[in-house]
């Protein structure tokens, strides 16, 4: 087992986010996470990368590496091959090898799209991964794996322009290439088509399918139809509780996945009436593709 959640739990106050959730990722997997906003899927994946703290529960990781200096980092005894990661940093979570995208994008925009991969690729190395001291143009190794990266994401014609001169689905592209740097165990991609054209949508998916063949994959959508194109399990959270997971065709199928989200999606030849199958209070749609990266709240 890759990942694994028991009980897993965060509040604020008097709400419950994430209320319970046992989950389970083997290694190799494409899991989507779907559900209404404000279901707890955000929540979900902060509280898998120490953005927040569960408030009960545990998180364990087993990354196939093995690397006694992620363990070590992400506080756990050195052979011991399933890491506890329930009150791991941000930073070493992301030692441990689990790397995320966000549902705004988060790049350095004034950095050219090299730079803001190479960056990524220094900070994920050991002890010498800010050695002020040292030219970065020494870090010959660190550029080697960035532009590596920027030719398998379509963007190695782009590796000196400014960032913030890219189209937003190159954007998007860009944010997974930066999440690669480093080679996780687990890449956990936030919505990743908000806001992309048709044809980039195309480009982000072919993207995830080629990263899918070597890395396991958990992502937060809301296209129904890029959801059952590539993913191998779907899990459904609903008011922070775990309703339904398993193959995309049984959860397509499951009467309270149907009730709490899909609201009909797949019952009829024609999908289009369901738009990306999103529950009442939304946000907006064009073509049935989500254009707005707002978040999912607590």
């Amino acid at each position: 087992m890759l990942l694994e959640t028991e009980g897993l739990t965060k509040r604020f106050g008097g709400i419950t986010a994430v209320d319970g959730v046992d989950f389970a990722l083997e290694a190799g997997e494409l899991c989507s996470i779907i559900g209404p906003n404000g279901a707890g899927k955000t929540t979900f994946f902060n509280l898998l990368t120490g953005v927040l703290e569960p408030s009960d529960g545990h998180i364990r990781f087993a990354p196939t590496a093995g690397d006694d200096t992620g363990q070590a980092r992400a506080g756990t005894a050195g052979g011991d091959s399933a890491l506890d990661i329930t009150d791991a940093s941000p930073n070493e979570t992301a030692l441990a090898g689990i790397h995320r995208s966000y549902q705004i994008t988060n790049l350095f925009p004034t950095l050219s799209v090299l730079e803001n991969v190479r960056v990524a690729a220094q900070a994920g190395r050991g002890n010498d991964s800010w050695m002020l001291w040292r030219n970065v143009r020494d870090f010959e190794d660190h550029y080697a794996e960035a532009t590596g990266i920027l030719e398998r994401i379509g963007l190695a014609t782009e590796a000196e322009t400014v960032t913030q001169n890219l189209s937003h689905g190159e954007k998007r592209s860009l944010e997974i290439g930066v999440a690669l740097a480093g080679d996780p165990d687990l890449l956990l991609l936030d919505e990743p088509t908000a806001g992309v054209s048709s044809e980039g949508v195309d480009e982000v998916v072919a993207l995830i399918e080629d990263v899918a063949a070597d890395h396991s994959v958990m992502l937060i959508e809301h296209n129904m139809e890029v959801v059952m194109d590539i993913s191998d399990r779907i899990a459904v959270l609903h008011r922070g509780e775990l309703i339904a997971d398993g193959p995309p065709e049984d959860v397509q199928g499951d009467e309270a996945v149907q009730e709490a989200y899909l609201g009909g999606y797949g019952r009829e030849e024609s999908a289009g009436a369901a738009g990306d199958g999103r529950a009442d209070g939304d946000t907006a749609a064009d073509g049935g593709r989500r254009v707005s990266a707002g978040g999912d709240g607590p």
